[in-house]
């Protein structure tokens, strides 16, 4: 069987963990019966460097015409000055809404082998966390009316029935295979928007009556997350908040370094990276984590791919590489020897042979 996988390093780091990840993919997929067929493809600032724009029409339409696009990171301090409709990070956005990828999935497990590397106490994180933040991904202020004058600016939270609708579904069905447990996320205390989220979850809920339900505000969401994570399992929220929400959880997991994402739609068709940004303060020196795209790269299997069982095998490979002992700069102790991304990518590739 083959499948076409659109290909973005993008900037900073993103070429480097992307190099690793294609490694990681070749071993894995060996004498699998998988074929995967790779073009690469530019967005963010290098493709404004080339292009002229950070989304050029091909890679639109090429990861249009995918099974499913695995992506690096877009960003940069060198585009930091250019209007906002220039940004890099467009991107990402226009990615987004063009493939119609509404629902953003951020798994974040502590592995038991970086409990020390979690900034909380132990006796909150005991034998592990195992969070997912469901974000929407196409609604709220990043996509709302939005305007400038020389004085003042707004931005528009805006959403409507069908969109809080779908997203609570995702999170429900999520919710089904884990411990059944969804915390919605919101502040109905204060924006309409959020009542009308409240209410549509709620009946969304009806559906699954075997869901516990219950909601957050979402300042309290940011204080509970790192007060006591473990009463959670699944968090459904907007965009805006699920965007801060799923990064105040990676870093209690031990580090942004080792979290993946999937952005989906209503088809098989989805967009797979990692939490971090591009960091280019330490491009191209060889010390970037590149286990958060690995594991992006398993999402990839089994969600577009339909191939679980290849997912879970890179999903070992990387555990067992933790309990080798093998370490970035980012997720090493003081006292800790580090390893280089290949070094990291080579030793769940020679888990993976094993």
């Amino acid at each position: 069987m083959e499948k076409r996988i659109a290909v973005i390093s993008g900037d900073g780091i993103g070429p480097e963990v992307i190099e690793e990840t294609l490694r990681v993919l070749e071993h894995a997929t060996m004498n699998s019966g998988l074929t995967l067929n790779y073009t690469h493809y530019l967005a963010g600032g290098c493709a404004i460097d080339s292009k002229g724009r950070p989304l050029p029409e091909e890679t639109l339409r090429g990861a249009q015409e995918s099974d499913a696009v695995l992506l690096g990171a877009v960003g940069g301090f060198k585009w930091d000055t250019l209007p906002s409709d220039m940004r890099p990070e467009n991107a990402l956005l226009d990615l987004r809404a063009g493939l119609g990828l509404f629902a953003n999935v951020r798994p974040a497990v502590l592995y038991n082998e970086l409990a020390s590397a979690c900034p909380l106490k132990p006796s909150l994180t005991e034998n592990g966390l195992d969070i997912i933040v469901i974000r929407e991904l196409t609604g709220g202020l990043y996509f709302g009316k939005k305007e400038r004058g020389e004085d003042w600016a707004y931005d528009t939270m805006r959403y409507s029935e069908p969109e809080v609708r779908r997203i609570a579904q995702v999170a429900m069905k999520t919710a089904m295979g884990r411990k059944k447990q969804v915390v919605s996320v919101d502040k109905a205390n204060i924006l309409e928007s959020s009542r009308l989220w409240r209410s549509v979850v709620n009946e969304v809920a009806k559906e699954y009556p075997d869901i516990t339900l219950s909601h957050m505000y979402v300042d309290n969401a940011a204080m509970q997350l790192v007060r006591y994570p473990k009463q959670f399992d699944v968090i459904v929220t907007e965009n805006m908040f699920g965007d801060i929400l799923s990064d105040e959880a990676a870093m209690i997991t031990g580090s942004i370094g080792m979290l993946p994402s999937a952005s989906l739609g209503s088809s098989k068709l989805g967009m797979y990276e990692p939490v971090h940004g591009s960091a280019p303060d330490i491009a191209g020196q060889g010390i970037a984590n590149p286990l958060a795209t690995i594991l992006s790269a398993a999402m990839m299997l089994r969600h577009s791919l339909d191939r679980d069982d290849i997912a879970k095998s890179i999903e070992k490979a990387v555990s067992l590489a933790l309990e080798s002992g093998a370490r970035t700069k980012d997720i090493a102790l003081a006292n800790e020897k580090s390893v280089s991304t290949t070094e990291m990518a080579n030793t769940v590739i020679g888990f993976l042979e094993a």
